[in-house]
């Protein structure tokens, strides 16, 4: 699972075409499942998709190569994005999760990264694929069809991600997502006995999830009323939107009356504006603490003739 941090943190930092280069120590790394070589060189996109399908830890060592040299320095960025996360109980030592004395987390902390990986559309998308075939840069004839770690994609319904892992040390572990009726639930397990026990206990789990939570209408986009004054513009005020109807998760008998909006947005804009162009944030609170957010655009505004 510690690799859905160096899967996002690729997808954030790499040009998804450009060509990452496989050294003897990635490929001299164990469990190297996308039998990947020295010498080889696969498109960055192509590797994270393949190291997030199938788990391969050499993949996660190109990539931490990659983009910042070395093992050691990449671990840094992990403990970066992972601070800005809120993970505060995670340490990481290295990029895919081998075990180290100095490499640790909760399943608190990595259903935070979870969601925050989910919120990127590349990564979901990597994530839900059941199968996929993966090419090689160089050489250009090489490819291999690879199938998801992820036993509960296509097997259960609404499952679309994310991330198994396993070792001697933590035994089964898994970061599963699945999606039903407008609510969406992530699980984390660690430390199940036995690979199948991770995917048999996150079906209950979901089940008991799904069971508990419904989504009930918030606002929708359109009844937001909101505008913001422009300056140097056509016109003198412009219309500020959020970019999707804002619901609310409750558990049990819960009442929509814990949910608050916030509004982060200027008071002056400056024209020109293109329709639809990101100006700020609407912040869910659950009493008073943030839970989520959506994304305030405005609308179309021209420059003003001096």
């Amino acid at each position: 699972t510690t690799k859905m941090m160096t899967g996002i943190l690729g997808l954030e930092n790499l040009p998804p075409h450009a060509e990452v280069f496989i050294s003897p120590n990635a490929s001299a790394t164990e469990d190297c499942f996308l039998e990947i070589h020295a010498g080889e060189r696969l498109t960055a996109d192509e590797l994270i998709t393949g190291m997030l399908m199938v788990s391969d830890n050499g993949a996660a060592v190109a990539i931490a190569e990659q983009l910042d040299g070395n093992v050691s320095a990449f671990a840094k960025r992990m403990n970066a994005k992972a601070e800005e996360l809120g993970m505060e109980h995670t340490h990481f030592a290295n990029p895919n999760g081998l075990p180290n004395p100095d490499h640790y987390s909760t399943v608190r902390d990595m259903a935070k990264l979870a969601r925050y990986a989910m919120d990127n559309q590349r990564f979901r998308e990597i994530v839900a694929q059941k199968d996929r075939t993966i090419y090689w840069a160089f050489p250009k004839t090489k490819h291999l069809a690879v199938e998801n770690s992820n036993k509960l994609l296509g097997h259960y319904e609404g499952m679309n991600g994310i991330k198994t892992g396993w070792t001697k040390i933590s035994g089964g572990c898994l970061a599963a997502s699945a999606k039903r009726n407008g609510v969406e639930l992530i699980v984390v397990l660690m430390q199940t006995p036995t690979p199948d026990d991770r995917f048999s206990d996150a079906r209950k789990i979901l089940d008991y999830g799904f069971n508990q939570v419904r989504m009930v209408k918030g606002i929708s986009k359109e009844r937001v009323n909101c505008t913001a004054w422009v300056k140097d513009g056509t016109q003198a005020t412009v219309k500020l939107h959020p970019v999707s109807d804002i619901n609310y998760p409750l558990i049990d008998n819960e009442t929509p009356e814990h949910y608050t909006l916030s509004y982060d947005v200027p008071k002056v804009l400056t024209a020109p504006l293109k329709d639809g162009e990101p100006v700020g944030k609407v912040t869910i609170k659950y009493d008073g603490e943030p839970v989520g957010s959506v994304e305030m655009t405005a609308d179309k505004v021209q420059k003003g003739f001096s």
